[in-house]
């Protein structure tokens, strides 16, 4: 029998960073992955990045490991419907291999996606170090504690968003929208890790990397104006995002995430960021451009 919680079609939500990843295959090269547990509205463009990952995965060898993905993300997805995923299987060699992801709902594509694997081998290596002085995880409150803290001050639109139970736990070092509206500059850093055990699969925890990168880009380029996501007239969505993997990591430990925004303009912002284990490593970086409009006060 098949515990209700592991597995990502049951009747019965559940909200494990792996259940929500998982795919279920089709036939060959078509994938199904689920909706989101207890979503409403569009559906979280993380969500969908990482099962397109968990997608392509399946239709590669054990023997490599993603790298790099690039994706467009064309409309909104459904948080109450599943999503199809269909793979393009382009090239296999000896040491890389690549394939595309179209991600459909209602019968329309809302996310392209490339992606490439490698064999895991040795080379030249060097990697910028960890910023000093970020204190530890265990000195830092969660998001859902600030929210208790400042619930007076808080939207309300904002409270009901993070009263629904995330797969990931969040620290903030600095305080950001909608906690501080100060306008804020240079790199920003959060603690970041899944609540719930990944287990031993490192192509998860790869996919569990692509959810959360998708996770507050966007609100480092408009804080830099003093505002969030939640601020009166925002509209802000994801439009391309590309994740390069550099070693191996554990999604379930705590990883340090740093996010800064160079540029906004045309309604648009571009961000970029950095993952660190608590070690010191750089395991990952991402970029992504997000359309960030407001709409003038009347």
């Amino acid at each position: 029998m098949t515990d209700a919680a592991a597995d990502p079609h049951s009747d019965v939500p559940s909200n494990r960073l792996t259940d929500i990843l998982t795919v279920e295959s089709l036939e060959q090269n078509f994938f199904r992955g689920r909706e989101t547990p207890g979503g409403t509205g569009r559906m979280f463009g993380g969500q969908v990045l990482g099962q397109a990952l968990m997608a392509a995965s399946h239709t590669v060898g054990e023997d490599k490991v993603n790298h790099s993905l690039h994706a467009y993300f064309m409309r909104p997805g459904d948080a109450t419907k599943p999503v199809l995923y269909r793979v393009e299987r382009d090239m296999d060699g000896n040491s890389f291999a690549t394939r595309r992801v179209i991600a459909v709902q209602n019968g329309q594509p809302i996310l392209n996606m490339a992606a490439s694997f490698q064999v895991q081998e040795e080379g030249m290596s060097h990697a910028d170090a960890m910023p000093e002085g970020i204190p530890a995880p265990e000195d830092l409150r969660n998001e859902a504690e600030l929210v208790e803290e400042y619930a007076d001050d808080l939207p309300e639109a904002f409270k009901a968003f993070a009263r629904w139970e995330r797969p990931i736990e969040i620290r903030p070092v600095q305080l950001m929208p909608p906690f501080d509206f100060t306008p804020h500059n240079g790199p920003s850093y959060r603690w970041i890790r899944a609540k719930a055990d990944m287990g031993g699969d490192m192509t998860l925890h790869r996919a569990g990397l692509v959810y959360s990168s998708d996770m507050g880009l966007i609100g480092a380029a408009i804080a830099v104006h003093g505002l969030g996501f939640f601020s009166s007239g925002m509209r802000v969505a994801s439009l391309d995002h590309a994740i390069w993997m550099h070693a191996d990591f554990r999604m379930d430990d705590w990883l340090l995430f740093e996010m800064e925004s160079p540029w906004t303009g045309g309604g648009r912002g571009l961000t970029r960021g950095r993952f660190f284990t608590r070690d010191g490593r750089l395991v990952a970086s991402v970029v992504q451009e997000g359309m960030t409009r407001r709409k003038p006060a009347k």
